[in-house]
């Protein structure tokens, strides 16, 4: 078996570690008038971990300058057959109640609230667990939903493992840094440097989703392309390979895409490289 899989493989069940905790949990509050189930998904349950994505989405904000707040996205897990509703809302002791709104796309910001802190607060939806996932969402403006700027990618990699982080016990933090041997994780996925684990970090790539499914996914920079790997609506990204620069574009050609011409400059006119 490849020591990257090991790797990926051990990483992932850490970071979804506190998952399997969901069935000791008290039962929820209802929000009027529909009953509220917390979406079981251990990145954005609990307000403390939601500040972890904040704190990191500040810390390391320089990758995107230009965008200038983090959302969060409610995403169904399964196609819907008919339209849904969500509401969402952070709830905690002694009645704390703050709603939070929510866009036609399911996408909110979630605000620092020392009241939040101070009731325990959890995020909740109006949906029971599991129908629902939530992915973080940095976007430079301007970009058309085809174009992801590569250090958008990277700051939504910190977000995420800065909450993972956040839930688990430290001394698992300390297992995975010893695994990674680094402290930064989003590094790790793809490092040409790396000589970590028989040198296969450089062949090992963070994964996102699109919108809708893909037919390629093509990392540009210059005169330079990379044909990235994908598999429905997703597709994954060397984040950790410092030959590419944040300013460098993901181009993503959907399906149902008419077909793109070689002047784009995304396709056919520049050769295939390896991330």
């Amino acid at each position: 078996m490849k020591r990257e899989s090991d790797v990926c493989l051990a990483l992932g069940a850490l970071l979804t570690c506190t998952a399997a905790g969901a069935a000791d949990t008290p039962p929820v509050r209802e929000l009027d008038p529909v009953h509220v189930n917390a979406m079981r998904n251990p990145e954005v349950r609990k307000y403390k971990h939601i500040l972890a994505g904040l704190d990191a989405f500040d810390k390391h904000h320089a990758l995107a300058p230009r965008a200038d707040r983090l959302r969060f996205v409610a995403e169904p897990r399964k196609k819907q057959e008919a339209p849904v509703v969500l509401k969402a809302r952070l709830a905690g002791d002694d009645g704390f109640n703050l709603p939070i709104a929510l866009d036609a796309a399911g996408r909110f910001e979630v605000p620092r609230s020392e009241a939040a802190e101070d009731a325990k607060g959890e995020l909740e939806l109006n949906q029971k667990k599991g129908l629902y996932r939530i992915a973080v969402e940095v976007k430079t403006p301007g970009l058309p939903d085809n174009r992801r700027r590569l250090g958008d990618l990277r700051l939504e990699c910190q977000v995420l493992i800065g909450i993972g982080k956040s839930e688990m016990p430290f001394i698992l933090v300390g297992v995975v840094n010893g695994l990674l041997f680094r402290t930064d994780w989003c590094s790790f996925f793809g490092d040409e440097k790396s000589t970590a684990y028989e040198g296969t970090a450089k062949d090992a790539h963070f994964g996102y989703r699109a919108a809708r499914p893909l037919k390629e996914a093509i990392l540009v920079e210059g005169n330079r392309s990379a044909l990235l790997r994908t598999k429905g609506a997703s597709f994954e990204v060397p984040i950790g390979n410092s030959t590419w620069s944040d300013e460098a574009m993901v181009e993503l050609i959907f399906l149902d895409d008419a077909p793109v011409l070689a002047a784009t400059g995304t396709a056919g006119e520049t050769p295939r490289t390896a991330p």
